[in-house]
């Protein structure tokens, strides 16, 4: 059911998958911070796959600043997993806080 959800957020919002998922697997299923987050990042990539098929059969793709952009994201992608391996998870659940702050704050 939790998997639905972030389907729908993920497909109708662009992006939040992971949003839902990182917690739900950290304080729902008590996996650890890195275990929740790697796991998150796995299922989005089966979200993103199902709604970019259906935003490309809408011709709702930009392609050059689709590939721009995933050739920037795959290198912040490994250096972020790079990152991942030797933070703490205390600071993570921090880090992630903020950011979920932040983002809110901009959207208003």
């Amino acid at each position: 059911m939790y998997g639905f959800v972030a389907g729908i957020t993920s497909g109708f919002f662009g992006a939040g998958g992971g949003l839902l998922l990182i917690p739900f697997f950290s304080k729902i299923l008590k996996l650890d911070a890195k275990t929740a987050r790697a796991t998150a990042i796995t299922i989005v990539l089966f979200l993103v796959l199902s709604s970019s098929f259906f935003y490309f059969k809408n011709g709702a793709i930009n392609w050059n600043i689709a590939i721009f952009c995933a050739i920037g994201g795959c290198i912040g992608s490994f250096i972020g997993s790079k990152i991942l391996k030797n933070t703490s998870s205390n600071f993570l659940n921090l880090i992630f806080i903020i950011f979920l702050i932040y983002s809110g704050i901009k959207m208003l």
